[in-house]
């Protein structure tokens, strides 16, 4: 057993790479001349085509949607942090983009994102509920704001490089949140997608946990499991006729770091063609080449020869799901009873979602998955969870995310709110440790809260 414990760490556990898989698709790469020189050059401005289009047929596959993905709909990228960065260099200008909203607690990492791109002071946190974010609280508040700034025609970005941009981002990861790991429902996806579009707001998901689904039962079968939710940027193609205008409201923010490695460097953006084609010409892009592009030939050798599903399937769905259940069951017999509760919100069921039929057959079993789950501490603990964090540092070399941390930068409205309420809360991650690991790190929680209670 370990001796540090670190329930803090959004990381895939090395031993789950699959580096034989990764051998062998650089290999069919390097070993014939053909694709060498394929891989080797400066790649195509939206990414290695071959990639493009097995994403497309991929994607097609897991969410099911009315037509299928064309390529023209998939930029290959470097990763979704890089890539939030190049959506925020060519659809934004800081003034002309009046806000970037993110769903609370958030995922605090991309806070600096966002104030890099020239958007420091304007951040702004959007509670969430069992549902999702509160779609009336952003509506609220996008209201306020268009009618209180009236800045309307960019002042930089005027030249026909920028065919469009936005006034409004908002940020979310809808399946499987970082960190609140909660599953936003079909009705405010709906909801999210109709605002984005009555306000020029452009919604940038973090999808990258969503292949990553169990059944919340523990013996319950995965060929009961529900099917995966639509995306936004699904709805945005499809809701009422389709989008607005050809950039539509939604981009899908994909990457391979949680599924193959981070090491890879490599993901996807799937919109709009015409929001994918812009995307394809920023600046760094144009002068270098596709990022990440002798990876993304690698990464297609794995999909096409059946490799990465196979490595979802057997290796990481089995160990996370794992994982997932010993993490649930010690949180239910050393937590539990000690004042924690599970707040992750409620699980995603197509089957319940307005306007849903179950067509005669029994509703299918909710899902859990994704990285993290969310806990609040008891109300009676004499110290806050920020100070707990500390001691269980100190005391018994055990690191975990709290609440506190998850507060929008610089929005003293979502400050508040932490103190007031999410901020009582821990993030725990399954994905790093085993489950005797994973075990004893919430059994070192639970003899820490004993402690402080008692002293």
């Amino acid at each position: 057993m370990p001796q540090h414990i670190n329930l803090q760490l959004g990381w895939p556990s090395p031993s789950l790479f699959p580096s034989s898989q990764l051998l062998t698709s650089a290999s069919e790469i390097l070993q014939s001349p053909k694709k060498t020189s394929a891989a080797l050059i400066y790649g195509p401005d939206a990414g290695y085509q071959p990639l493009r289009q097995a994403v497309a047929t991929w994607l097609t596959s897991i969410y099911l949607p009315e037509e299928s993905i064309p390529a023209e709909r998939i930029c290959i990228t470097n990763g979704a942090s890089a890539n939030l960065e190049n959506i925020l260099a060519k659809f934004t200008e800081p003034g002309y983009t009046k806000r970037i909203w993110m769903i609370e607690p958030s995922y605090f990492l991309a806070c600096p994102i966002f104030t890099d791109a020239g958007f420091e002071g304007r951040l702004c946190g959007v509670p969430e509920d069992e549902e999702g974010l509160d779609v009336e609280f952003l509506r609220t508040n996008l209201q306020r704001v268009d009618a209180e700034e009236q800045q309307e025609t960019p002042k930089f970005k005027t030249s026909p490089r920028y065919k469009h941009l936005y006034k409004h981002v908002i940020y979310a990861v809808p399946t499987f949140s970082n960190p609140s790991g909660k599953t936003m429902s079909l009705r405010r996806r709906c909801e999210l997608v109709k605002l984005a579009r009555e306000h020029d707001a452009l919604v940038v998901t973090d999808d990258v946990y969503d292949v990553l689904r169990w059944p919340v039962k523990v013996y319950a079968a995965t060929s009961d499991l529900e099917d995966a939710p639509p995306r936004i940027v699904d709805l945005d193609r499809t809701l009422d006729g389709g989008p607005k205008y050809e950039w539509g409201n939604a981009v899908s923010n994909g990457s391979f770091s949680k599924i193959i490695a981070p090491g890879v460097r490599t993901g996807w953006a799937e919109a709009t063609p015409a929001f994918i084609l812009g995307l394809s010409q920023v600046g760094a892009t144009r002068s270098g080449g596709c990022p990440s592009h002798l990876a993304a030939t690698f990464v297609h050798e794995m999909i096409a020869s059946g490799a990465l599903e196979k490595h979802i399937r057997d290796v990481l769905i089995p160990t996370y799901r794992s994982r997932y259940y010993a993490m649930s069951k010690a949180i239910e017999e050393h937590l539990i009873p000690l004042g924690f509760r599970v707040s992750t919100g409620k699980p995603y069921e197509a089957s319940s979602a307005p306007n849903s039929k179950t067509n005669g057959h029994a509703r299918k079993e909710a899902a859990a998955g994704g990285y993290f789950t969310y806990i609040s501490a008891p109300a009676d603990l004499p110290l806050s969870v920020g100070d707990v964090a500390a001691l269980a540092l100190q005391r018994h070399d055990l690191k975990f995310a709290y609440g506190g941390m998850m507060a929008v930068e610089g929005d003293g409205g979502s400050s508040k709110r932490a103190a007031e309420g999410f901020g009582n809360g821990i993030r725990l991650c399954w994905a790093w440790h085993d489950e005797k690991e994973i075990t004893e790190g919430i059994q070192r929680l639970a003899r820490l809260v004993m402690e402080v209670k008692t002293n």
